[in-house]
């Protein structure tokens, strides 16, 4: 062996021992596989699924973000690096040796060089041996792949967004791997249509002429639900025409587009695995309760922590310390504190007041832990007290996330602890003589109650009624902005409570009430001494 050859092998037998020092709690790869069973179960004859991994994402200049995988992608094949391919079939397939398969994950080559600078990739031993895959490649065969996807009735991929960067680092980056596939796969995002997109067109094909303004009624609702309609451009001159004979030109047309064939299938994957991944395992729940917690106990370190003199960054970090120091890789999305009026922008993330003085500040932020993302949010007193003003609306947003939690029952629709909460909400506000009437439409509580949580802190889903394993948010909130139409003492009040819920067939479990939410457990929480106050590090600005 040569000494280049020496070292080569030195370093990828080093890097194999410091990846053996890594988190060994992620999912594992029978998990992974359940997952890909359950999902090939969905799948019709004669079928393939082609999923792809996320592409790195550049910062600036040489600098990318640190990579993050796509859930979807995660989920199927656990495996947490960019420039990956899953092909999954309906059925067996058979190669030219005789070798039967029904799935193939292609993922990034293994280069010493690469690896010294960025980190070690697992390659296609790490495939086959760490997740479970009996046929992996290098990425590099998916672009000189013989798949015939021609051959397949369907092909379920998720829609592109066409906005990957050709860095050319990589002879098979996620640029080059969806170039190929839809070289190889004939595709043309002209011959598939959206199922609301689909539906309108074959509104647009049964109506007779006469009672075209009722559809163009229904087109301009759903502009509205999805505005990518206004690009379809046939679709929104038929919505504007006056000549039957223009309209009739263009339901033809449209009528045409409908009738297109393709084998490409832009819904099958989201819908589908929406539905698996709304209902979570028992290894899934072990990762997103341990998640929910840290991040409530991060709640717990800076409500004893917090003082009047300390800037929104500042509470941000502590909240983050927390995370890091139980291992959380990430943060599930962009941390919001926001302290009076801020607390009213409800994706505020600026945080960069420096003083939050006596106001409240509203914290919602959640842990990533192995890939499962928390979302808790709870708004306190700077001060350790609440006003009376202060008090007054926070008991209303207390009573109406009870109320809520309390409708989380399996069988029951999802929409209703949403009704439950802007009810009681709506009453509280007229009582404090906020609102005119318990019926008027007013902007203080903007947004709905419950989302999914797991791979994603919006995880996809059905909405349709809870099931036994679903993990689903409450956060009512209410937020009176400077300059609203009310007496000034509400003005800059922003307030949201926000919890996991665990649905059981015992009740709604909330998994995130190791953080205080009453009123006199949050005064009671901020009065204890915390073990950051007599951290004090060096003036540096004189």
């Amino acid at each position: 062996m040569n000494t280049y050859k020496f070292l080569i092998a030195l370093f990828l037998v080093s890097t194999f021992s410091v990846f053996s020092q890594t988190p060994t709690d992620y999912l594992g790869k029978e998990f992974h596989k359940s997952r890909r069973e359950a999902l090939r179960a969905k799948m019709p004859a004669n079928s393939v699924a082609v999923v792809f991994a996320n592409p790195l994402r550049n910062r600036a200049n040489d600098v990318d973000y640190m990579f993050h995988q796509d859930p979807n992608f995660y989920y199927l094949t656990g495996y947490r690096e960019p420039n990956g391919v899953l092909a999954m079939f309906s059925e067996n397939q058979t190669d030219a040796d005789g070798t039967t398969y029904n799935e193939i994950l292609y993922v990034q080559k293994r280069d010493a060089r690469a690896e010294q600078w960025n980190g070690k990739r697992l390659g296609v031993e790490g495939a086959k041996n760490e997740l479970g895959f009996k046929v992996a490649f290098n990425a590099e065969a998916f672009i000189n792949t013989t798949i015939d996807f021609k051959k397949f009735d369907r092909i379920f991929i998720e829609k592109f967004n066409d906005d990957y960067r050709n860095s050319n680092r990589e002879k098979a980056e996620i640029y080059d791997l969806v170039r190929s596939f839809k070289e190889k796969a004939a595709y043309n995002p002209k011959n598939f249509l959206s199922p609301l997109k689909k539906q309108i067109y074959e509104m647009v094909k049964a109506t007779p002429i006469e009672n075209s303004a009722n559809v163009a009624q229904i087109i301009g609702r759903a502009v509205a639900y999805d505005p990518s309609l206004k690009k379809d451009t046939d679709l929104m001159q038929y919505k504007e025409a006056t000549s039957d004979k223009v309209k009739k030109d263009l339901q033809q047309k449209i009528s045409l587009k409908l009738d297109a064939k393709t084998n490409i299938d832009v819904s099958f994957l989201s819908s589908n695995l929406a539905t698996l991944r709304e209902v979570k395992t028992a290894e899934e729940l072990k990762l997103l309760t341990k998640a929910v917690r840290i991040s409530a106990i991060g709640q717990v370190e800076v409500m004893k922590a917090m003082k009047p003199h300390m800037s929104e960054t500042e509470l941000q970090g502590i909240h983050e310390f927390v995370y890091k120091k139980y291992g959380a890789e990430y943060e599930g999305y962009p941390s919001i504190v926001g302290a009076g009026n801020n607390g009213c922008i409800l994706h505020y993330i600026e945080n960069n007041k420096t003083k939050v003085g006596n106001d409240l500040v509203l914290m919602d932020l959640g842990a990533e832990y192995r890939g499962y993302t928390a979302d808790v949010t709870r708004t306190i007193p700077a001060n350790g007290k609440f006003t009376d003003a202060q008090k007054a609306i926070y008991e209303i947003v207390y009573k109406a996330q009870e109320a809520g939690i309390a409708a989380y029952k399996i069988g029951e629709s999802m929409a209703k602890p949403n009704q439950i909460a802007r009810q009681i909400t709506n009453e509280g506000l007229y009582k404090l003589g906020i609102i005119k009437s318990v019926d008027e439409k007013h902007p203080y509580f903007p947004h709905g109650t419950s989302h999914h949580i797991g791979l994603d802190v919006h995880d996809p889903g059905n909405y349709g009624n809870f099931e036994e394993n679903m993990v689903v948010t409450m956060e009512p909130g209410i937020y009176i902005p400077d300059g609203s139409n009310c007496d000034k003492k509400w003005w800059g009040i922003g307030i949201r409570i926000e919890d996991d819920i665990l649905v059981t067939k015992n009740g709604p479990i909330n998994l995130s009430a190791e953080a205080p939410r009453t009123v006199k457990e949050i005064e009671k929480m901020m009065a204890k001494k915390s073990v950051l106050n007599d951290f004090v590090l060096p003036n540096l600005d004189d």
